[in-house]
């Protein structure tokens, strides 16, 4: 097994293989009693969808190698790889089955989920001019059906166990529609209107995980579902799109939480923060992407 491989293994289910089980999971979420030291309050965090976790009590967190470390107090990551070699780390019934359908009302049906590999889906992150390593932290490969044919999207979890679906001929998402929050104990909160403005936030800061929090709406419609989460911090920073639904997103953060700034005209010219990385200015035509089918009604078919 090498490091790759081994940043595959969710942590939660190796958690479990080990006996360590979450005392509450809200979305993405999972809450442990720390299993690094002994405590009355559960302040150990996992996040299933970006794969890391967090000892609020030790001020301590990082990928499942650096867990493994710490657990089984070993020196370096290659006796983590040795530890992790053969596992088969278990989900258990009350956690998110990625084999398990949802159906949504339009008709989609999820029928597997896996770490991003498909090369077309690789082709199409890349085109984004998102950093692939950073997508296939955050993102998956989503299989699904609609009316009796196969199609796969890059999928983007929201808080409440649904999915954004994206690929160069489809846009959607399955039920349940929701907002995608990223908690990092931090006064600061980075606001999105989806998931692509996301990611290129993190490629072009160089980074795989942001040092304060953030919020993907995955949806203008969703602005008040986030209001909650948003009030927690001091400093709220809008990135959303130079467009009229943008703007009133904007105003509406802003009427709520007076201290949010718009960080919107810093890319006044694109239409958005991934277009602004990809280059391409409001009017000008969508870069053609290479090596992709023609377009399908719901996504890329299998």
């Amino acid at each position: 097994m090498n490091v790759t491989q081994a940043k595959q293994i969710k942590i939660a289910d190796y958690l479990n293989g080990e006996g360590v089980r979450p005392t509450k999971i809200r979305g993405a979420d999972f809450w442990y009693s720390s299993p690094l030291r002994e405590e009355k309050e559960p302040s150990f965090k996992v996040n299933d969808r970006a794969n890391v976790w967090y000892d609020y009590g030790l001020g301590q967190g990082g990928n499942i190698l650096d867990l493994v470390m710490a657990m089984h107090r070993l020196d370096n990551v290659s006796q983590a790889l040795s530890k992790l070699s053969g596992t088969t780390p278990s989900r258990p019934a009350e956690f998110f089955s990625f084999q398990q359908q949802q159906k949504a009302p339009s008709g989609i049906a999820i029928t597997k989920i896996t770490p991003i590999a498909n090369p077309a889906l690789i082709e199409y992150i890349k085109s984004r001019k998102i950093d692939v390593e950073i997508a296939k932290r955050y993102c998956r490969d989503v299989y699904y059906t609609a009316n009796g044919k196969n199609y796969f999207s890059v999928g983007f979890g929201n808080d409440g166990g649904g999915y954004e679906l994206s690929n160069p001929y489809f846009k959607g998402s399955t039920s349940p529609k929701g907002i995608t929050t990223f908690g990092n104990n931090s006064g600061i909160c980075s606001v999105f209107e989806g998931f692509w403005d996301f990611l290129s936030y993190l490629t072009m800061q160089k980074v795989e995980l942001s040092q304060h929090s953030i919020t993907v709406l995955n949806s203008v419609t969703n602005v008040q579902k986030a209001m909650d989460f948003l009030k927690t911090h001091n400093e709220i920073y809008m990135y959303t799109d130079n467009d009229d639904a943008g703007r009133r997103t904007s105003q509406l953060i802003k009427s709520a939480c007076p201290f949010a700034s718009d960080m919107s005209p810093r890319y006044a010219e694109y239409k958005d923060l991934n277009d602004f990385l990809r280059g391409k200015k409001i009017g000008q035509a969508q870069p053609k992407t290479a090596k992709m089918e023609q377009p399908k009604k719901r996504g890329m078919k299998m």
